[in-house]
Formats: structure tokens, sequence, C-alpha cells
């Protein structure tokens, strides 16, 4: 009796076109998903489309080849982006999870052949954006081929970054993380200082109330940052007020008014350090209550970790042990 025929799988360059296929079809797929994400970040096809360097035809049909594939709708559109369906969020959460691993996957293979080097994106809430400096400086020191973009941020918008893959990590406030999608290295607690200049009443006063800092025409932050939002719950608990006479999301802008010495605000004291503003104005720490918050790196809660991300982790944690030695 003839023996059976045993199909095994094929061999040679057939075998080596198939695994390319397949390996092609896997990336098609990553980057459906990757117009997913901008769709979902823009809520616009054409600014989406822009922001994946495709056509916005190309994204669209993307988007619907995705739906498909998937056996569900995932947009809610008419003749514009409306918003995602349930299906379309969860098939979001999923889209961040397998990108954000395919990136990751690739910056390790490039840096497993090249050593430690590629793009490091950082965002920092506008009190620590000084700050960064000391966990890039040592950094760029062991590894020159690291590049480097920080941009300012509020802390909402520091998450909303690392869940959407804009950045790799963020110095924030750590009582903002959301448990389980972060991890986090504290580097320090804010304390609280009333920036003034030298001709002020307060000026040689060694500690000022948060009350009689609510009585100072001061120039703050705006409402939407973290940092404004905590020295408004400290000044009301004293029973005051913010009043500002100047408002702005730059800290440079405060900063620049500060200098003066005819503008008075309420810093954190490592920023007034940082920045050696001591001279023309007077650094008096705001007592009654003493307030601190965290301030920490926080980054994706991703195992492995990149090379990239652990070595500014390794950064953050020896410039932290350091600093509170």
């Amino acid at each position: 009796m003839q023996a059976p025929t045993v199909c095994r799988p094929a061999a040679g360059p057939r075998a080596s076109l198939s695994t390319k296929r397949s390996t092609e079809s896997h990336y098609r797929v990553i980057d459906k998903l990757e117009h997913l994400l901008a769709l979902a970040r823009e809520r616009h096809f054409g600014r989406a489309a822009d922001a994946c360097g495709v056509s916005q035809p190309t994204l669209s049909f993307g988007v619907k080849q995705l739906e498909a594939a998937l056996g569900t709708q995932l947009v809610q559109r008419g003749s514009r982006f409306i918003s995602l369906t349930p299906e379309g969020e969860r098939t979001l959460d999923w889209a961040r999870r397998i990108v954000g691993d395919a990136r990751a996957m690739r910056q390790e293979i490039k840096t497993l052949k090249n050593g430690l080097t590629g793009q490091l994106r950082l965002a920092a809430v506008p009190p620590a954006i000084a700050m960064t400096a000391a966990l890039t400086t040592p950094l760029r020191a062991r590894h020159p081929d690291i590049r480097f973009v920080i941009s300012s941020r509020t802390s909402a918008e520091v998450f909303d970054l690392i869940d959407d893959l804009e950045i790799d990590a963020g110095i924030t406030y750590l009582d903002q993380a959301p448990p389980g999608r972060f991890m986090t290295v504290p580097l320090y607690e804010e304390h609280y200082q009333l920036v003034i200049g030298r001709s002020s009443s307060l000026a040689r006063r060694k500690t000022v109330t948060w009350s009689e800092a609510a009585q100072v025409p001061l120039c703050l932050m705006t409402p939407d940052t973290q940092n404004r939002q905590v020295i408004d719950r400290l000044l009301k608990a004293a029973g005051g007020t913010a009043e500002p006479t100047l408002e702005s999301n730059s800290m440079t802008a405060l900063v620049a008014h500060v200098r003066t010495g005819q503008w008075a605000s309420i810093m954190a004291a490592k920023l007034v350090q940082s920045l050696e503003l001591i001279g023309k104005i007077c650094a008096i720490p705001i007592v009654e209550p003493t307030a601190a918050s965290s301030i920490g790196l926080v980054v994706p809660a991703r195992e492995p970790m990149t090379r990239l991300t652990a070595a500014l982790v390794t950064e953050a944690r020896r410039w932290a042990t350091q600093i509170n030695s």
C-alpha cells in the first residue's frame, strides 16, 4: 500500500515569500491602528490624515478596513467625524497597547544594533520644566547620541500625551497619575514660596502665611494648570482668594515679570532655586499650612520597557537619591 502523502510547509523561496507577506500584513494592521489613534486624537479626518502623512481617502479606507476586519462599526460619521462608538473606544485601548508595543519593539531592536540612540520625548508641567535639565544633561553625557524634545504641558495633557503615544515620559504631579497605567519615580516635594521685590514690606520676613500671601497682588499660572489649582485651594483654605494682576500659561512670562522686582508670585522653591531668581527679589517660604506636592517622572506601565525609557528612569532614580540623601 502506498504511504499517505504528508503535507509539509513549503520550504525555500515560497516560505520566505509567505513569511514576508505575513509580516507586511501585520504592519498594515498596525498602520490602520495608527490611523484610528490619530482620528481619535484629532477628531477630524483631514487633520488625522495629515498627522499620519497619508491622504484623507487612504485614512478613511484604512479605518473602514479595520471595521470590516473586526466586524463592527468603530466610528460614528456623517459628513464628518462625530465620535467613536463604544466598540471604537475599546478598540482604541487595544490600539494604544499594540501600536505602543510595536514602536517599542522597533526602537529596542534599533538600540541593540546601534547602541542607545534615538529621540526621547518629554513633557513637564510648567513649574517643573526647568528641572528636566537635571535628568537630560547627565543622560546625554552618558549617551551622547540621544536627542531630546521637551514641551511644557498641563498635568492632564501630560497623561493624555503618554496615552496617545505622543511622548515617552512626563514630569508632573504624582497625585494626578491614574493608578495602574503609569509607573512613577518620585523626584522631589514641591514647596511654595512668595516671590516678591526687595522693596516690599514683607521682604524682611523669614516666613509668610497663606492668608498674608492672599493679600498681595500676584501674577500666577492660568486656572487650567495644576499648579494654579493647588495654589487656589491653599489660598481658599486660608480664607483668601487669588485675584492675580497677571495670568499666563507660560512660566517664562511669570519669571520675566518677577525678575523686574515689581511683580510678586507664588512659585515652587525648586524652580526659584534652579533659575537663580534671588537678586532683585526675595523668596519667602509660605507656612500655615506648610504645603507640598509630590513631583515625579511618569512613564507608561509597559514591560519590557524600552532601553531609552529605562535609561531615563535610571537617571531619575539616581538624581532623586542624590537630592534626597
